[in-house]
């Protein structure tokens, strides 16, 4: 049977599917976010503070000059201090994490929240001590770079107040 689907059916259909609810919690009462895509590779050491798993979506390439992928936070893990030449945006597609632009007080984002990083800013993100937080982030205008890593977030400045 061959059948149709519309234009608005289909991208009620592909709506539905990226924004169906993802619950936060397990039956054992974890909170640990569950993932959307696969878990990826673990970043480096050298760039992050406790465990955080990285899963390339789109590649760089000259047409689109943009990077994107999904970036999943153990509790308590987060990123050096960093820039990117061309600019961030990061999703926050489940749990609870932070971020920070430096000279700016820290945020706290939750499942649906955008963050925006304007070029060659330095800012930090990460995951709550007690969630784990997932991300989709978005690198723009690669043409210009990708990213720039600095020093590791201090302990205290990751636990500052808001």
């Amino acid at each position: 049977m061959n059948q149709k689907c519309s234009t608005p059916a289909l991208l009620a259909s592909l709506t539905l599917l990226f924004l169906a609810p993802l619950g936060c919690t397990s039956p054992a009462g974890d909170t640990q976010p569950e993932a959307i895509f696969p878990k990826g590779e673990q970043g480096p050491t050298q760039n992050f503070t406790g465990k955080a798993w990285n899963y390339g979506l789109v590649p760089n390439d000259s047409t689109y000059n943009t990077v994107v992928g999904n970036v999943y936070f153990e509790p308590g893990a987060r990123s050096n201090w960093h820039t990117h030449p061309g600019g961030q945006i990061l999703i926050i597609t489940d749990g609870v994490g932070y971020h920070q632009i430096e000279g700016q007080p820290r945020e706290t984002l939750r499942k649906g929240d955008v963050a925006q990083c304007p070029p060659n800013t330095r800012h930090w993100h990460g995951a709550s001590p007690d969630t784990g937080m997932q991300q989709l982030y978005i690198v723009t205008n690669t043409d210009k770079g990708i990213v720039d890593w600095m020093e590791p977030v201090t302990d205290e400045v990751y636990a500052a107040a808001e």
